[in-house]
């Protein structure tokens, strides 16, 4: 491993002892998951080609899904793909009042580029397809607003497309008068930021505003939009899918119709450079009384392949990607990065030998069995704990530290958490399966 800055130390470090995912980083402890990426980089290139994708990323709490939408969002803007994340919440939904375009309003403030990995990056989107504009229209010797117009001709055909060329078009007037009242009307409508139609058309003269009932065909434009500015297209990623799932009867049917919507647009290829990257738990996939397979339409479009499940093999080209359990193998690969992150990269400065690394996982086998590698979450906080123990305390040694967990249910979700150990000796709650595992 190469050596790692102290800021990116830090934050990465920081995320994993608080249990949420980092956002940046990800690559220096990255393991197993290989055909799911691979599975997900033919995504990239199809959406950068043009066409579109759909993927739901079911996992338990805890098991990485969100790691893992993270780590294709970083991947999918390496390739010069625009992203988009939000978490859904009850302010949050793909249908409800006013909740919809609140999701949008997210979406649009984490747009994400290679050049600004943080979010913010839509006007910068806007300049961009602006100054290209104005360069070939000095190579052709013609007006910026026909090189604009001529480029935005093809959105006019589609939902609000005609209304979107005219702010790109008012966004470009703003520029050239250096109007940045008007640049900024420009960017406000783009984020579905006016309420009300009056107020958008005393500032840019339309009478229509992203709502609830558009902001998805907003997105659609917005993939085809940053197509035209020179990236490969647009991936949107929603994690915490499950809280649709909590939703009442009439609100979760809505919620499920859009997301039907979504899915039947990006199969049969009726949205171009558009991609959808959904995190959720299997409860919300396949409860048939309150999941996506209560909804019949959904149940039959997400239905496992029946030939991989009978030979249990697993079909990467499904709209549904199960991530499994990493293998012990797995972990004690994914605690080896961990402690190299912990050490600046440097192997000189590593507070835990091998050895320490193998007992620990030993130890957490014996107190959760398989859960340990179902719901990794708890167990990686743990292990950064111990390191920063180690790390104030040199004195202490590591065999007297790592009996020091045992296992207690987490009243939240159900799963397996490390909790200081009464009697370090304890081996209740050990899994014979896993129970003499070696190294």
């Amino acid at each position: 491993m190469t050596l790692v800055r102290q800021k990116d130390r830090d934050a990465l470090l920081l995320s994993l002892r608080s249990g949420v995912v980092p956002r940046a980083g990800q690559h220096l402890i990255q393991v197993g998951r290989g055909k799911e990426i691979e599975a997900l980089m033919k995504d990239i290139a199809r959406i950068a080609d043009g066409g579109a994708c759909f993927r739901l990323i079911v996992g338990e709490f805890g098991s990485g899904k969100s790691f893992f939408i993270n780590l294709i969002r970083s991947i999918a803007m390496q390739e010069k793909l625009v992203t988009a994340t939000a978490d859904l919440n009850p302010d949050r939904r793909l249908h409800g009042t006013g909740t919809a375009r609140s999701l949008y309003a997210e979406l649009t403030r984490n747009i994400a580029t290679r050049a600004k990995p943080d979010g913010g990056a839509l006007s910068g989107i806007v300049e961009r397809f602006i100054a290209t504009a104005e360069s070939e229209a000095k190579a052709k010797g013609l007006g910026t607003d026909t090189i604009i117009q001529a480029r935005l001709e093809r959105l006019q055909g589609m939902v609000l497309g005609y209304d979107f060329a005219h702010v790109i078009e008012a966004y470009w007037k703003g520029h050239k008068q250096g109007d940045q009242n008007l640049q900024s009307d420009a960017i406000r409508w783009l984020r579905g930021e006016f309420s009300t139609k009056t107020d958008v058309r005393n500032a840019l003269g339309i009478r229509t505003i992203v709502d609830d009932a558009n902001f998805y065909d907003q997105l659609k434009l917005l993939g085809v939009f940053f197509r035209l500015a020179g990236h490969g297209g647009l991936m949107i990623c929603l994690d915490e899918m499950v809280n649709i799932y909590r939703l009442n009867s009439q609100a979760r049917s809505s919620n499920y119709e859009q997301i039907l919507r979504i899915l039947n647009d990006t199969l049969q290829n009726n949205c171009e450079g558009l991609g959808f990257l959904l995190g959720g738990t299997p409860e919300f996939l396949m409860d048939t009384r309150r999941g996506l397979y209560s909804y019949s339409a959904l149940q039959s479009r997400l239905a496992e392949n029946t030939f991989a499940k009978s030979t249990g093999l697993t079909d990467y080209n499904h709209p549904v990607l199960r991530l499994p359990s990493l293998t012990p193998e797995e972990f004690l690969v994914l605690l080896g990065k961990i402690l190299e992150v912990f050490a600046y990269g440097d192997p000189s400065k590593r507070l835990l030998p091998d050895e320490a690394l193998v007992a620990f996982i030993q130890h957490c086998l014996q107190k959760i069995g398989e859960a340990y590698f179902r719901t990794p979450r708890t167990t990686i906080t743990s292990f950064v704990n111990l390191l920063s123990i180690l790390e104030q305390n040199p004195s202490c040694d590591w065999r007297d530290m790592i009996g020091q967990v045992e296992v207690k249910k987490d009243t939240a979700d159900g799963n397996d958490l490390l909790v200081e150990d009464a009697d370090p000796g304890s081996t209740s709650g050990a899994n014979d399966e896993f129970a003499d595992f070696k190294l």
